[in-house]
């Protein structure tokens, strides 16, 4: 009788605990739904659309690769794709564990599949074959034996992609295979258990994964840039702002593949400066004095722990790059401030007219201090020192900057136009707000020159667009990303134990009424990318909010128009006459054709997926070599760098590494042509 009073206060104890849960579950999901309809721009109803949005978004959160679930289980979910609204009304949240328990079960067949293997021999024949079809629909699957053999291929793909990566002669690895593969099979089984233990046991466990999935399918379907943060992830986001702090300014995530990869690079770190790491390298150890740390089977925190131990001064970093090339770089720890100017102007120094270059490569700021200097107040510093150098126009390099802050946007817009409106914010109750420039004058009246590209994003696009409507400087590159819409974080109860949610409540548009949404800010002169046609936009994003445009209240009142018609007329020509940009065409097509859109099958054996790896390697390579050979810009420090420079040799090194790449820009080179074609015809006017 006691066994059977203990069995059942047991089941008692954890039904409770688990009804806990989901009142908390069912707590967020209303005060989630409640921030969406007061705050976000544009607010969804709870209607049958509604459910099978956020249905969809999140089966693709807990399998994006459709790898765990099978048709049982999609059947078992799919009455919810009409039904999530009506749980939502009703507070009935219980619809969540079979979701939880089902994930769960998965991962731990697939893990018993993983860990059979260890035991079989694994067969590299070419019986099977590698299917690579950008286009043809990624199914669930219909049965256990489809599961072994997706698992069993998957195996021996990480097994090969390894071998081949660790050393690219493929008589070696021929030479060599048995000894490689029975080295490398238990770390890639290991490897894959871990990503799959990362499910089951992370802080908060499945049950918090498929929860906090939920609430992100929730918001992500109000529009893509809203999401749910927890409270952990708020404090790392925090902590991750701090500007006084010795680090390697590097931050890192773990991908879909068990991979550490480097997220964001902090503005003057250490990183930043070295130039030779770039967002989403992949990090294969990390080594300092005689600690090593290979990123097989650990966790993220495990790396965090590893860069941000005091010990760990000089750490070397070893690093896979987009092309499959491995790199060691060696980095040394470094205090960085936002205060601290983080951004460095150059002199191009060219026969016809000497030129200032300054690369921006986020909108920073000091978000402690609402009176916090950041961005604008260093490009400002940078701006006087290459005025004293004498130079006559001016290029501002916004390629790969995704935004910050739209203060930061304004201040720096306000440092090259007179005065007036820079930009509108519209908020869901259809109020407006139009921002402008207060202050007469400006810092500099010489040509301006702004280089975008797809990447281009936000309060990037703000200062663009702002330049573009007053006719105040030239846009070169390819059209931006398309974002014009703000994000705030807020929390979802007063205590802040319930989590955070980044609601967008907010659509910018130009001084002119107009919108860059999903269309993004078109250049005056359009350049090939290699980028094109990779569809990575936001307009390319789920339930993305549309283009529209608005009356303006506030007249501008630009400045002449540029001559636009002659400058890319004369662009073209000497396009024509050389072949830099006819290449980046080749290149785009070949990428588009290899790794974007992909389309192609092979037997799964060493020398195809060897031959596979090679063309990859090969196009990346000839990203690589767009590069000027001859007649490289004449880029040079101020005089008030080298006076800087001149006492650190590390630094010494670092600037001349960067000034030999930016001497070999194609885009710079041409931007810098357009901007003495400007000079020329504005001074011949």
């Amino acid at each position: 009788m006691t066994y059977y009073l203990r069995l059942l206060t047991f089941f008692l104890v954890c039904s409770n605990i688990k009804a806990q849960t989901t009142d908390l579950f069912c707590e967020q999901i209303q005060a989630i739904n409640d921030i969406a309809k007061k705050a976000h721009y544009q607010p969804k109803p709870l209607d049958d659309d509604f459910a099978s949005g956020v249905f969809n978004l999140f089966l693709l959160k807990l399998d994006e690769r459709q790898r765990l679930f099978t048709e049982t289980d999609i059947a078992l979910f799919s009455k919810d794709s009409t039904l999530i609204d009506d749980y939502i009304k009703n507070e009935n949240c219980d619809f969540i564990n079979k979701y939880i328990t089902t994930l769960e079960s998965r991962i731990s067949l697939s893990k018993s599949i993983i860990e059979n293997l260890s035991n079989t021999a694994l067969d590299y024949s070419g019986k099977d074959t590698l299917y690579f079809d950008f286009e043809r629909p990624i199914s669930y699957f219909k049965n256990e034996k489809e599961q072994v053999k997706y698992w069993n291929k998957r195996i021996r793909y990480e097994i090969l992609s390894n071998i081949i990566e660790e050393d690219t002669t493929l008589a070696n690895t021929k030479s060599h295979f048995k000894s490689l593969e029975k080295t490398l099979k238990p770390k890639i089984i290991q490897q894959q258990i871990c990503i799959l233990d990362e499910l089951l046991n992370q802080s908060k466990g499945i049950d918090g994964f498929v929860k906090e999935s939920f609430l992100n399918a929730f918001l992500n379907y109000q529009d893509p840039n809203s999401s749910f943060f927890n409270v952990s992830e708020k404090a790392r986001f925090e902590n991750s702002l701090s500007n006084d702090e010795m680090s390697f300014g590097i931050y890192t995530a773990k991908n879909k593949n068990g991979d550490i990869i480097i997220t964001y690079i902090k503005p003057g770190s250490a990183a930043f400066k070295n130039g030779g790491f770039e967002e989403n390298d992949v990090i294969k150890s990390l080594k300092s004095k005689n600690k090593e740390l290979e990123t097989f089977c650990i966790s993220n925190n495990e790396i965090i722990d590893f860069i941000n131990d005091t010990n760990n001064a000089t750490i070397t970093f070893r690093i896979r790059k987009k092309n499959g090339t491995i790199k060691n770089i060696q980095l040394t720890k470094m205090k960085s401030q936002v205060e601290s100017n983080t951004i460095t102007g150059y002199v191009i120094n060219n026969t016809i007219a000497k030129l200032g270059y300054i690369k921006i490569p986020s909108f920073y700021t000091d978000l402690e201090s609402p009176n916090g200097l950041g961005v604008a107040n260093d490009v400002a510093k940078e701006l006087y020192k290459l005025q004293k150098e004498g130079i006559q126009g001016l290029i501002i390099d916004l390629r790969f900057n995704s935004g910050g802050s739209m203060k930061e946007a304004t201040d720096l817009s306000g440092m090259f136009i007179n005065r007036g409106p820079l930009a509108i914010q519209k908020y869901n109750n259809n109020q407006t707000f139009t921002i402008k420039d207060a202050n007469r004058g400006s810092l500099f009246n010489k040509p301006l020159l702004v280089l975008i590209n797809s990447y281009s994003a936000s309060a990037s696009e703000f200062f663009s667009a702002a330049m573009q409507d007053y006719n105040r400087a030239i846009l070169v590159g390819s059209p931006s990303f398309g974002k014009a819409t703000a994000q705030i974080i807020l929390p979802l109860n007063d205590t802040e134990t319930l989590g955070y949610a980044k609601v967008t409540i907010e659509k910018f548009y130009r001084a002119t009424g107009k919108s860059h949404q999903l269309q993004g800010v078109i250049p005056d002169v359009v350049l090939p990318s290699i980028y094109d046609d990779f569809n990575h936009g936001e307009s390319h994003k789920s339930y993305a909010l549309s283009n529209d445009s608005i009356t303006p209240i506030l007249k501008l009142y630009p400045l002449k128009p540029l001559p636009i018609k002659q400058i890319n007329t004369q662009s073209k020509e000497r396009r024509q006459q050389k072949n830099s940009f006819e290449s980046v065409k080749d290149l785009n097509k070949t990428l588009l054709k290899n790794v974007v859109n992909k389309k192609t099958q092979f037997s799964l054996t060493l020398e195809n997926l060897f031959n596979d790896y090679k063309t990859y390697k090969s196009t990346w390579d000839a990203f690589d070599n767009l590069s000027l050979k001859n007649d490289t810009i004449p880029f040079q420090n101020t005089a008030s760098t080298n006076e800087i420079i001149s006492y650190n040799s590390d630094e010494k090194k670092q600037n001349q590494s960067i000034l030999n790449n930016l001497s070999k820009d194609i885009y710079i080179n041409e931007a810098q042509n357009i901007l003495i074609d400007i000079i020329n015809l504005t001074n011949n006017n």
